[in-house]
C-alpha cells in the first residue's frame, strides 16, 4: 500500500500506533500554525473510537518535514515512557532509504562525525574531528540498487541527531536528492526530500514481543525508479 493521504496506519493497539506519514507534513507544531501529524493521528483515534474529549497521543520520536515513513505514537503515558527508555538506550533498529544523485566512494561503510547546529538558520555542521558543542553521530550505510544517475542507500542511523542522516550523507558528497539545505542540486517535489523511513524493530512496551515495522516508498517523481523495493 502506498501513502495516499497525511498518513497510513501501519500498526495499531492499545498501546502504540505507528504510521507511514507523507513527506511535508509535520510531526509536531512548531511557528508555522500547520496541523500536525500529531494532532491528525489524535482526530483519526478520536473518530475510529468515537473518544470525546482530549485523547492521548504522545510523539515518541520525530522525523523531519520533508522526510516520509514510519513515525511510532504513543496511546498511553506507560508506553510512551516506555519507549522513551529504549530510544534513550539505542535499543531501536531504525532503518532509512535514501536516494542519492552521486556513487559512494564505498559500497557499504560507516560514518562518524561531530555535528554542531546552527538554531538560527536551522542547518547542522558535520566535523570529522571532536569540536566544541559538537555531539558524536554514527550511521552505516549499503548501496541497494543503481538506476541512471540515482543510487539508492540502505541507511540505519546508531544515534538519533538533528538532521544527521542528512549532513552525514552530504558530507561524504552524496546529498540527498531534493535536500538543497544540505547541497543537493536535484529539484524538490512538493516539499519533500528522498529520505523515507522504512523500517522500526523494537520490543513492545508492554507485551515485550518483539515489533518489527515497513513503510512503502512514497508514490511519487521522486521514488518512481525504486518502488520494486517497496
Amino acid at each position: 500500500m502506498k501513502v495516499k493521504s497525511d498518513f497510513e496506519v501501519l500498526f495499531e493497539d492499545n498501546h502504540l500506533i505507528a504510521v507511514n506519514k507523507a513527506g511535508g507534513i509535520l510531526v509536531q507544531g512548531d511557528e508555522t500554525g500547520d496541523i500536525p501529524l500529531s494532532e491528525l493521528v489524535k482526530e483519526y483515534i478520536r473518530k475510529k473510537y468515537n473518544k470525546p474529549g482530549n485523547v492521548f497521543c504522545g510523539v515518541i520520536h520525530r522525523l523531519d518535514r520533508p522526510v516520509s515513513g514510519i513515525v511510532l505514537l504513543a496511546k498511553t503515558s506507560k508506553a510512551l515512557e516506555r519507549m522513551n527508555m529504549q530510544f534513550r538506550e539505542r535499543a531501536i533498529k531504525k532503518t532509512y532509504f535514501a536516494i542519492v544523485g552521486r556513487k559512494p566512494e564505498q559500497t557499504s561503510d560507516t560514518l562518524i562525525h561531530w555535528l554542531v547546529k546552527d538554531p538560527k538558520k536551522n542547518i547542522v555542521k558535520a566535523h570529522l574531528n571532536d569540536k566544541k558543542g559538537g555531539v558524536c553521530s554514527e550511521l552505516s550505510y549499503t548501496l541497494i540498487s543503481a538506476i541512471n544517475d540515482d543510487y539508492l542507500l540502505a541507511v540505519n542511523p546508531l544515534t538519533g541527531r538533528p538532521h544527521q542522516i542528512r549532513v552525514q550523507l552530504s558530507s561524504m558528497g552524496c546529498p540527498i536528492n531534493g535536500d538543497l539545505k544540505y547541497k543537493s542540486t536535484r529539484k524538490a517535489y512538493e516539499g519533500t526530500i528522498a529520505l523515507h523511513a522504512r523500517g522500526l524493530e523494537f520490543i513492545h512496551p508492554v507485551s515485550k514481543e518483539a515489533v518489527s515495522l515497513k513503510a512503502a516508498l512514497p508514490d511519487n517523481d521522486l521514488w518512481a525508479k525504486f518502488l520494486q523495493f517497496s
